[in-house]
């Protein structure tokens, strides 16, 4: 089973004032919520279930989806409108809701791309890895670190000069950095240590707890063309930047 998980859990705060009224996945962009972009995406690549975590006017995202009939696929809301559990905890909330055998591709409700979802997941199959992790090269203060083979070897904020991990030797200046999409696919192969979690964490976190005996690989598209929905401002260029694509 084809399976994805949407975070459309968070504030919002950077898209203030329309998200004093709605959640960030119902923003319009090109006429439509940001979410609806995201589904159609998925349904279009064959993902037979999707899990969209919420919080934030969490009813309206259930309400939007039934009035909508949860675009004919299996849609299952997971909920955490008690507290929100970042995105490492909101994964770890949401596992029940998934076949348990198959991998789970992960989106931001706020990013647009020209990724081709069916081949990444296919592609995660196909290498066997335990996570395969969208990445490219753009100027940010953050990069994740990968070796020649692009595994996951560390994390560094170049602005702070702090490096994250669980290779006490590592040189950030011999490794590729590479920022991160925020789209991912995990191998359920790893599913059980998110039990060894907290309730609330994020998935870099993990990602660097257990790279040193998880093989979790960087894919870089030279080609990629992705957009952050996250601040008004953006609003008017990802109208053009839905066009382009």
């Amino acid at each position: 089973m084809k399976q994805a998980m949407i975070f459309a859990a968070g504030l919002g705060t950077r898209l203030k004032p329309l998200t004093d009224t709605m959640p960030k996945a119902l923003v319009p962009v090109g006429g439509q919520p940001l979410l609806w972009h995201v589904i159609q995406k998925l349904k279009t690549a064959g993902f037979e279930r999707i899990v969209i975590n919420v919080h934030h006017f969490a009813q309206q995202i259930v309400d939007y989806l039934k009035a909508n009939n949860n675009f004919d696929i299996d849609i299952r809301i997971s909920d955490e409108t008690e507290m929100l559990l970042e995105t490492g905890g909101g994964i770890k909330k949401a596992l029940p809701l998934f076949d348990s055998q198959s991998p789970i591709l992960i989106h931001n409700v706020d990013i647009l791309s020209n990724i081709d979802l069916t081949a990444i997941y296919d592609e995660a199959q196909q290498f066997n890895v335990d996570a395969l992790l969208m990445v490219s090269w753009r100027k940010t203060k953050r990069y994740l670190l990968f070796d020649e083979e692009m595994i996951l070897d560390g994390w560094t904020n170049i602005e702070t000069g702090e490096i994250r991990s669980p290779y006490p030797a590592l040189n950030p200046s011999e490794l590729k950095q590479l920022a991160f999409s925020g789209i991912h696919i995990i191998s359920p192969h790893v599913f059980p240590l998110f039990q060894e979690m907290p309730v609330r964490f994020g998935i870099i976190d993990f990602y660097l707890k257990y790279c040193h005996q998880c093989a979790f690989m960087g894919k870089e598209m030279k080609d990629l063309r992705l957009m952050d929905v996250g601040k008004i401002d953006t609003l008017s260029e990802a109208e053009q930047f839905i066009q382009a694509l």
